[in-house]
């Protein structure tokens, strides 16, 4: 995998704390599960994978070094994981679009974490090769939206009752895009 060249780094956030911003390692899998459990009981909702489960965090970890795959983390001093972050190339027709996800734990959001995060994963799928990046939401996901329209994202699709939460409830998915041009 290459590496990131300006990470790891060290980010100081609206609130006076900091983290640092990394790639995930592979000493990272009980934080990451550590992290996954911590989240807002709304987030599980609607998430891809399920971070509480051990399988998918040892998956993600291993993952790591996989060529059309970047994972970052913020990590704070002690060591617990405040965000996560993933931009996926896929083969194919599509094999220049890169595809992103963000998340963050309750304890550090609205305090920048999200934004650094968003800058961070649009950096590394531009180091991946990408030329476009979609991020895919829950369309009730306000502060994503706004995060990601910020850095130039417009709203490419939306899917109606495209998701099907842990809930049993179907959720609408804003599509967003950007060129990296």
């Amino acid at each position: 995998m290459a590496e990131h060249p300006t990470l790891p780094r060290r980010i100081a956030l609206l609130d006076g704390r900091s983290v640092t911003l990394r790639p995930l390692s592979a000493n990272d899998g009980m934080a990451l599960y550590q992290f996954g459990c911590s989240l807002p009981d709304d987030d599980w909702h609607y998430l891809q994978s399920d971070l509480r489960s051990l399988d998918t965090t040892t998956r993600l970890v291993n993952a790591r070094a996989a060529e059309h795959w970047r994972q970052l983390v913020a990590a704070a001093d002690d060591g617990a994981i405040a965000a996560y972050a993933s931009a996926r190339a896929l083969p194919g027709r599509s094999s220049h679009v890169v595809t992103l996800q963000t998340i963050v734990t309750g304890g550090w959001r609205h305090v920048g974490l999200g934004t650094s995060m968003a800058h961070a994963i649009v950096a590394a799928a531009r180091a991946l090769g990408g030329r476009k990046v979609t991020v895919d939401m829950v369309d009730a996901q306000d502060d994503g939206q706004s995060i990601f329209a910020r850095l130039g994202f417009v709203v490419e699709g939306t899917l109606l009752r495209h998701a099907r939460g842990r809930d049993g409830r179907q959720y609408t998915i804003l599509v967003m895009a950007a060129p990296l041009d």
